[in-house]
């Protein structure tokens, strides 16, 4: 039985990344809780139940991209699995973005190369190796 390959700092650096935008989602919602009743957060939504509901899905979405994060960082090819086909989603929106507005051609050419990037640094032979030893 081989040793388990140490993680590449490009995978450390991706979790991290989903880690903090995971938390800062989570901390958004709360705060779209907490604060519902102050006018300014109210005038921004069309109701209460809008509200109450973006901020539900808000700490959703950040709990599951947290656990996602925690999954890259053990090596999971799942987790792998599942960053790698919301980048290829992404990269396709980024796609569209560009043909049906050309105005918004360049950020999303490079948003499409920020996630063409994570995707590499998710399958580069130092990744492969680390996710296929956990």
């Amino acid at each position: 039985m081989s040793a388990a390959a140490r993680r590449p700092a490009g995978v450390t650096l991706i979790a991290v990344l989903a880690w903090i935008e995971g938390a800062l989602n989570i901390v958004a919602g709360v705060l779209l809780l907490v604060f519902q009743h102050e006018p300014t957060v109210r005038s921004a939504w069309s109701s209460s139940a809008s509200l109450i509901t973006s901020a539900i899905l808000s700490i959703l979405f950040g709990v599951v991209v947290v656990l996602i994060a925690g999954g890259l960082l053990r090596g999971s090819g799942g987790a792998r699995i599942i960053v790698t086909i919301v980048q290829l989603l992404a990269i396709a929106a980024d796609a569209f973005t560009a043909w049906a507005f050309p105005g918004q051609f360049a950020w999303a050419a490079i948003s499409a190369l920020i996630s063409l990037i994570i995707i590499i640094l998710l399958w580069t032979g130092r990744a492969s190796d680390f996710f296929r030893s956990h």
